[in-house]
C-alpha cells in the first residue's frame, strides 16, 4: 500500500472438506490499530537496583544452650503440636526436655539407664512421640538392652497420668526385640513417616565385612535395613511372621514391600518366614534418617566401611547394595552377588579421608525449611563424624546437583529442628552439647537496597507510579491473602523477546526479571479509605533460580524498609462492624518465599496464559492483556489465537460453574505445591489443566489422615470426610494453605462446600441439566449437544461426571512414557474397554489388553486404572477405549 501500512494476513482456520480445504483470510491493517495495543512505548528499565543473585552466606555453628550440658547426645526430637521444647537423647539412657525461649531450662523427661547398655556404638539411641501423641500419649524408644544377647529392642512407653512431659518407665511395652551379637551396627533411628507409620533404622548387626552374613536377607532376623511397622493395628494390617524377636503388638501395612513375597535375589523363600517388617534393604549401618516435611522423602546416611561414605534416599523395597557394593564400589561380597543383580545407587558418596569432601563416618542429616538460612532452604544438610565436615547437598531426581561446606565439628551424631524457626540444631556427642547452624550476620542482607524507594522500582512512592520498563498487571484468580488488596508490576530486561510462552503451564523468563507485588489492608472493613500499605514484595529471577525480598511500610507510610531475613510478625486492630478483630499479618522470610516459589511450579506464580488471559485498561483503553503482551514484543514465540487460549475465573464469577471456579481457586492457591514433581505430601495435582478425573480429588487418599482413616481429599456430598475442605476451613496446625494466611477465607469454604454438596453428588440427568442451567444463564443441554465443545456430547458428561460447561474437564487417556503406562479415569457406573492394534484402519483386528487397578495411586487418585504397554519401545502401537454407558433412567 502506498501509504506505508503494513499488511497481515492470518490463517485463521484450515478444515479439510472433502477432497478440498476452506480457508479463511482476515487482512488487518496495522495503521488502524491504536497505538495502546501493539505497545509501541516500550521501553528498558534503567532503575532497578538488586544484585543478579543474593549474595553468598557464611555460615558458622553456635552453642544453641550454652547454659546447659548433655551426656553423650545422639538424638534431637521434636513433640508434636509442642513448639516451645525439644528433647535430647543421651546415650546413657537418659531423654532430656529442653524448654525454649526466654532462658532455656533442661528437664529430666525418662531415665532407662538401669535397662540401657551404654558403651562405643551401644546405649539408648532413638526416640519418636505418636503422631497423636497429644490424645494417647505414646513415644517410642530404640536401645541396647541389659541382659542376655544384648538385644536391639523397640519399645513403646506413655507420659505419667499427671505430667503430660514425664515419660513413666513402668509404662513399656516390647515391640521387638532382636538379639545381637556384636555391639556396632546397630541403627536406631525411629521415625513416624507422613503415611503415620513407624520407620525403624536397623544396622547389618555389626563386625565386619557382614561377617554375621544379614545384609541380604529378608527371611532371617532383623538387621541391615529399614522397618516400616503399624504400631495402631489399623484395620487391614497383617500379624507378622513368627519369629523369636517380634510381639503381637503391631502389625504390619498390607503395602509393604516383602508381603507375600517367595522369592528374592533369584532364589526362593518361605513368605512365612519373611520379615515382612522390612521397607528397604542392603544397608550396612544407615546412622540418622529423616523425613523431609515437605516433599516426605526419607533421607538417610548410610556408614561404609573402609572406602565410601554414603547420602541415600530410602523407596519401598530398595535394596541399596550391602554387601554387595559399598557405594558404586564392589563390596567384600561382590562376588556372591546374583547374576542381574542392580541396587539403588546413593545419591551422594565420598571417600574417606580428612579433606574437605572427605571424611570416616556419616551422620544423616535433615533438610533445611526453616525461616532464617533462606539459600539453605529445601538443602539436605549433614555431616562426617570424624572429619567433622558439615555440608549441605541439593540432588534433582537420583542425583546431587550441589554439595558445599557449611561448618566444622568433629563429633557431630545426630540433626534435629528447633521448631520455634526451623533452625538446624547438631548433637555434639564428643563436647556433650547441641549446637545451632547459624548464618554470620554481616552476610545475610548484604547488597539489597535496604529501602523501598532504593529499590528504583518507583518514581513516584506516595502514588506508587513505577519507574519507566514496569509495567501493571493484573490475574485472574488472585491468591488468598488476609483480605489484603494488592497491585502487581513486572520488568523484563531490555526491549526485546524475555518470555518463553507456554499454553499450559508456567512460562520461562530471562534472568533480570523482577515482579513487584504491593499489599494494603483496611483498618476498618469495607472502608477502602482506611487502608494501611503493609508491604511491597519483589521476586527476582536469577540463573540458578529466584530469591524474594519484602519491604515492610513504617507507621509514617512514607517509606518502606528491608525486611530480615527471616521476617516479620505484627498485630493490627481491625474494625469488623461493631467487633475488633486482632489480625496477625506475616512479613514473609526468604526462605518462605522459597516454600511456594517452587522449581517444579516454575518459579514464578500467577503469571501465566490462564491466569493473564483476561481485559485489562491500557492508555485509558481495554484490551486483551495477552494481546498486550503480545504485541508489545514480549513473547519469543508468538501464542496461538488469544480466545482459544484457557482462562481462569474468580471465585465469585457467577458466570461460570462452581468446577471452574473451584479449579482456578485451588490452582492458585494450592498448585505450586500440589502438582507432578511438586514437594507437597498430599500427592494430588491441582493444576486447572488437569481434568477433576484425573487430579485425584474425588476420593484421593490422605497422607496424613491423623487416624481417620475413612477421611478422603474431596467426598461427593460429605464435608466432614472431605479433607481439603475441613482443612481450608479449620484454623491450626494443619491448615492449608501452609504459609501466608492466617484469616478464613470465607467465600473459598463456601465455594468449596458448594461444589461438595451441590455439584458433585450423583443425580438424575433432569437434575443434573437443572444444576448447570441455574449456574449458567441460557444454557441448553440437550443430551445430543456439546456445550463446551470439547468433543463429547451432554449425556456422556453425565455419566462421566465431568463439566459440560468447561472444555478443559473432560475425560481422556493419558500416557505416562517414564512408567510405559497407560492410565484411564474410571468414573463409577460405566464400562470400560481397553484395546490395541498394531495398524489403524477399518479392516485391522484390534485385541482386548488388561485393565488393572493403579498399584501405587497416581497422585493419590484410587479409582484410576492403568494398563502396562508391552513392547512399548518395539515400534508403533495404537489404542483406543470403548465406554459403555447404562441406559438412561
Amino acid at each position: 500500500m502506498d501509504d506505508g501500512s503494513l499488511l497481515i494476513v492470518k490463517i485463521l482456520k484450515i478444515c479439510p472438506i472433502r477432497k478440498f480445504f476452506q480457508i479463511m483470510v482476515v487482512a488487518v491493517l496495522l495503521s488502524g490499530l491504536p497505538e495502546f495495543l501493539y505497545g509501541a512505548d516500550r521501553v528498558a528499565n534503567q532503575t532497578l537496583n538488586f544484585p543478579d543473585k543474593p549474595p553468598a552466606a557464611d555460615y558458622a555453628l553456635e552453642n544453641a544452650f550454652p547454659r546447659l550440658r548433655f551426656s553423650n547426645p545422639v538424638a534431637i526430637v521434636q513433640m508434636p503440636d509442642f513448639e516451645d521444647r525439644v528433647f535430647v537423647v543421651e546415650k546413657a539412657g537418659r531423654i532430656r526436655m529442653v524448654t525454649l525461649g526466654g532462658q532455656p531450662e533442661r528437664f529430666t523427661f525418662m531415665g532407662l539407664t538401669d535397662r540401657v547398655r551404654a558403651g562405643g556404638e551401644r546405649g539408648l539411641l532413638g526416640l519418636a512421640f505418636h503422631p497423636d501423641h497429644a490424645s494417647n500419649g505414646f513415644f517410642y524408644v530404640f536401645y541396647t538392652a541389659q541382659g542376655s544377647g544384648s538385644p536391639n529392642r523397640l519399645s513403646r512407653f506413655k507420659v505419667t497420668p499427671d505430667d503430660p512431659f514425664a515419660g513413666d518407665p513402668e509404662t513399656e511395652v516390647i515391640l521387638i526385640d532382636q538379639p545381637d551379637d556384636a555391639g556396632n551396627h546397630n541403627g536406631g533411628d525411629v521415625h513416624f513417616g507422613p503415611d503415620g507409620y513407624l520407620y525403624v533404622a536397623l544396622g547389618d548387626e555389626g563386625n565386619a565385612n557382614d561377617s554375621l552374613n544379614n545384609s541380604q536377607r529378608i527371611e532371617k532376623d532383623f538387621f541391615a535395613g529399614i522397618l516400616r511397622i503399624d504400631v495402631d493395628k489399623r484395620p487391614g494390617s497383617l500379624p507378622p511372621n513368627p519369629h523369636i524377636a517380634v510381639s503381637n503388638n503391631y502389625s504390619i501395612p498390607p503395602d509393604n514391600p516383602f508381603v507375600g513375597a517367595t522369592t528374592f535375589l533369584n532364589r526362593s523363600v518361605n513368605p512365612d518366614q519373611v520379615r515382612t517388617e522390612f521397607w528397604a534393604v542392603g544397608l550396612r549401618n544407615p546412622w540418622r534418617m529423616a523425613f523431609d516435611p515437605v516433599s516426605g522423602l526419607l533421607y538417610t546416611g548410610d556408614v561404609g566401611q573402609g572406602r565410601l561414605e554414603e547420602v541415600d534416599i530410602i523407596q519401598k523395597g530398595g535394596n541399596y547394595g550391602w554387601s554387595f557394593k559399598e557405594g558404586t564400589a564392589d563390596g567384600p561380597d561382590a562376588r556372591r552377588a546374583p547374576e542381574g543383580f542392580v541396587d539403588i545407587p546413593p545419591i551422594l558418596e565420598y571417600r574417606h579421608g580428612s579433606g574437605p569432601d572427605r571424611g570416616n563416618s556419616i551422620t544423616g542429616g535433615v533438610v533445611y525449611r526453616g525461616d532464617r538460612l533462606s539459600q539453605l532452604y529445601g538443602a539436605y544438610v549433614f555431616a562426617d563424624y570424624v572429619s567433622g565436615n558439615i555440608w549441605a547437598m541439593r540432588h534433582e531426581g537420583n542425583r546431587h546437583t550441589d554439595w558445599f561446606n557449611l561448618a566444622r565439628d568433629s563429633g557431630i551424631a545426630g540433626f534435629g529442628i528447633d521448631p520455634t524457626q526451623g533452625d538446624i540444631l547438631l548433637a555434639d556427642h564428643n563436647a556433650n552439647r547441641i549446637m545451632r547452624l547459624v548464618g554470620t550476620e554481616d552476610t545475610l542482607n548484604v547488597g539489597f537496597p535496604p529501602t523501598l524507594a532504593d529499590t528504583g522500582a518507583f518514581m513516584d512512592l506516595e502514588n506508587l507510579i513505577p519507574n519507566p520498563g514496569i509495567e501493571p498487571y493484573e490475574i485472574n484468580t488472585p491468591f488468598w491473602s488476609d483480605n489484603a488488596t494488592k497491585q502487581r508490576w513486572f520488568s523484563i530486561p531490555g526491549n526485546k523477546a524475555g518470555i518463553r510462552f507456554e499454553r499450559q503451564g508456567p512460562w520461562g523468563f530471562r534472568e533480570g526479571s523482577i515482579w513487584i507485588k504491593h499489599f494494603d489492608l483496611e483498618m476498618v472493613r469495607g472502608d477502602p479509605a482506611s487502608s494501611r500499605r503493609l508491604e511491597t514484595r519483589f521476586l527476582v529471577k536469577h540463573e540458578d533460580g529466584v530469591y524474594g525480598l519484602t519491604y515492610r511500610w513504617d507507621d509514617s507510610q512514607e517509606n518502606a524498609f528491608l525486611v530480615d531475613e527471616s521476617g516479620y510478625r505484627e498485630t493490627f486492630s481491625i474494625q469488623d462492624g461493631e467487633e475488633t478483630i486482632e489480625q496477625v499479618w506475616r512479613y514473609p522470610s526468604r526462605s518462605e518465599c522459597l516454600a511456594c516459589h517452587t522449581p517444579s511450579a516454575g518459579l514464578v506464580l500467577g503469571f501465566s496464559t490462564a491466569q493473564l488471559n483476561c481485559s485489562v485498561v491500557r492508555n485509558n483503553h481495554e484490551v486483551s492483556q495477552l494481546s498486550w503482551l503480545k504485541s508489545a514484543g514480549y513473547f519469543q514465540v508468538e501464542p496461538e489465537t488469544i480466545e482459544a487460549l484457557p482462562a481462569m475465573v474468580s471465585a465469585d464469577d457467577s458466570s461460570a460453574s462452581l468446577t471452574r471456579r473451584v479449579k482456578s481457586y485451588l490452582a492458585s492457591n494450592c498448585s505450586q505445591c500440589h502438582r507432578p514433581d511438586g514437594e507437597a505430601l498430599g500427592r494430588w495435582d491441582a493444576r486447572y489443566e488437569t481434568p477433576v478425573l484425573e487430579s485425584g480429588l474425588i476420593n484421593g487418599h490422605v497422607v496424613r489422615h491423623e487416624g481417620q482413616a475413612d477421611r478422603r481429599l474431596i467426598v461427593p456430598g460429605n464435608l466432614e470426610k472431605s479433607e481439603i475442605y475441613q482443612r481450608i476451613s479449620n484454623q491450626g496446625s494443619r491448615r492449608m494453605p501452609p504459609v501466608g494466611s492466617h484469616v478464613l477465607d470465607v467465600e473459598g469454604i463456601d465455594l468449596l462446600k458448594r461444589w461438595i454438596t451441590e455439584t458433585l453428588p450423583r443425580k438424575t440427568f433432569a437434575d443434573w441439566q437443572q444444576h448447570f442451567s441455574n449456574m449458567v444463564p441460557n444454557l441448553e443441554l440437550d443430551p445430543t449437544g456439546d456445550a463446551d465443545h470439547d468433543g463429547w456430547d451432554n449425556l456422556s458428561e453425565y455419566y462421566l461426571g465431568t463439566d459440560p460447561t468447561f472444555a478443559s474437564d473432560r475425560w481422556r487417556l493419558r500416557l505416562d512414557v517414564s512408567r510405559e503406562t497407560l492410565f484411564v479415569p474410571n468414573p463409577s457406573g460405566i464400562e470400560l474397554r481397553l484395546e490395541s492394534s498394531l495398524f489403524l484402519g477399518n479392516a485391522v483386528e484390534w485385541e482386548a489388553i488388561e485393565i488393572l487397578e493403579t498399584t501405587e495411586p497416581v497422585f493419590g487418585y484410587k479409582g484410576l486404572l492403568e494398563s502396562k504397554l508391552e513392547g512399548f519401545n518395539e515400534g508403533s502401537k495404537f489404542y483406543r477405549a470403548a465406554i459403555i454407558f447404562p441406559e438412561l433412567e
